[in-house]
């Protein structure tokens, strides 16, 4: 998850094949975000728990670039303003249950973290070659498509705190992964915020 900012005017011709990626990378993020905040909550697991509120932020995201694609700054700052302050909700949701699992001694199910974190990589993956194309252009444009590789990033943390719990039979490698999740999401959030608030300063002067 990250700053996504609109700097152009209204969709041309080459907008309308960016509107149907997003709407593309936009159904695929909801899907995993249902598929995998199930397996987190039946598997204990706070990594896949902070991986879906990631995909569903995501899923936010692409929805908040395609409404306001061709609209003012200040529609566009106020708009995510709003997503930065979901995001850092988000944020100190993840930590606060990373720090509940811990304390209740959850070791979380290895084969569950492994198997739904390569659906969720190869979710991102097809996501990210689907953006390849719009990923230069406006700043809007390349921190989509950056978000969503760094998401792919994520997942191969997500599969490899599976691993370790398999091997250790031990919670805390899930727990490390959704608390650092969690701080991601709080980071991202501080920016899109600033951002929004700078914007907003600019439409007002």
């Amino acid at each position: 998850m990250g700053g996504h900012h609109h700097h152009h005017a209204d969709p041309g011709p080459g907008d309308r094949h960016y509107r149907r990626a997003l709407w593309a990378v936009l159904v695929i993020n909801l899907t995993m975000f249902f598929v995998e905040a199930s397996a987190g909550l039946l598997g204990s697991s706070v990594a896949l728990q902070a991986d879906a509120l990631d995909f569903l932020g995501d899923a936010a995201t692409y929805a908040l670039s395609l409404a306001v694609l061709g609209m003012s700054l200040r529609m566009r700052a106020s708009a995510a303003l709003l997503k930065g302050a979901t995001m850092g909700l988000f944020g100190i949701w993840v930590i606060a249950n990373a720090t509940a699992e811990a304390i209740a001694g959850h070791t979380p199910s290895a084969p569950l973290m492994g198997g739904i974190g390569t659906a969720a990589l190869i979710a991102n993956v097809v996501s990210a070659v689907i953006l390849f194309g719009f990923r230069n252009g406006d700043s809007n444009r390349r921190s989509v498509w950056l978000c969503t590789r760094n998401d792919a990033i994520g997942n191969v943390a997500v599969v490899a705190a599976g691993g370790l719990v398999y091997l250790m039979n031990r919670g805390w490698p899930d727990l490390v992964v959704g608390g650092a999740m969690g701080l991601l999401a709080l980071h991202s959030a501080v920016l899109v915020i600033s951002h929004a608030r700078q914007e907003l300063r600019e439409t007002t002067a």
